[in-house]
């Protein structure tokens, strides 16, 4: 395994000096991603359809589960974005919510791909 930090500009949604004052060292954060992009890549859709059907309520606690852990690796702007999304999730209907989902699933779906670049730099 590779410990050097890929260029920063790289990275537009994933914040990489942030992540390891969080996490400690490169080790540690290569071991913790995959379990982001694992949430990720089992929710993002999931969310959205949930949506979609009306049940706000479930969307919720996936939304509310993505924002416990986003701050640790991402940048302020995405994180503030989900954290209105999820709060709408608590307050109002599914096709609010969607309507502003609908704004958010690009960037959940960008950071999936920087996840994906970042290991592929960083690992052997």
């Amino acid at each position: 395994m590779s410990n050097t930090t890929p260029p920063e500009h790289a990275w537009v949604l994933l914040d990489i000096p942030r992540a390891l004052q969080q996490v400690g060292d490169m080790e540690a954060l290569q071991g913790m991603l995959p379990m982001l992009q694992e949430l990720l890549d089992r929710d993002v859709e999931h969310i959205g359809q949930l949506l979609a059907d009306g049940d706000v309520r479930a969307a919720n606690g996936l939304l509310h589960a993505l924002k416990g852990c986003m701050p640790i690796f991402c940048a302020p702007s995405l994180c503030e974005q989900l954290a209105q999304v999820e709060f709408l999730s608590k307050t109002t209907s599914a096709d609010v919510v969607g309507v502003a989902y609908t704004a958010l699933h690009p960037k959940l779906k960008g950071l999936q791909q920087e996840i994906v670049n970042f290991l592929a730099q960083t690992t052997d």
